[in-house]
């Protein structure tokens, strides 16, 4: 009795703490994807004529955090379902 009650308790914690960790993840990469932008924005101001090739590096960076934030929270989605 005592051991499905602990057993429900920390399922239950389990699924809270995935939940907040997909949300820090969540608010991670938009912070992360708005200083790409930001700084990219920021460069472009100053230089122009590199403007073309700063588009294409910051649209990478952006995928590449976009990527790693899915993946956690995908993760965090799996360990909160498991």
């Amino acid at each position: 009795m005592l051991l499905a009650i602990l057993l429900e308790v920390i399922g239950s914690i389990s699924q809270v703490g995935a939940a907040v960790g997909a949300g820090l993840a969540v608010i991670g990469a938009g912070l992360g994807i708005g200083k790409i932008g930001g700084n990219a924005v920021e460069s472009m101001a100053r230089q122009p004529e590199f403007a073309s090739n700063l588009q294409t590096a910051m649209i990478i960076a952006s995928a590449l955090v976009e990527g790693v934030a899915l993946f956690a929270v995908v993760v965090c989605l799996l360990i909160g379902l498991g």
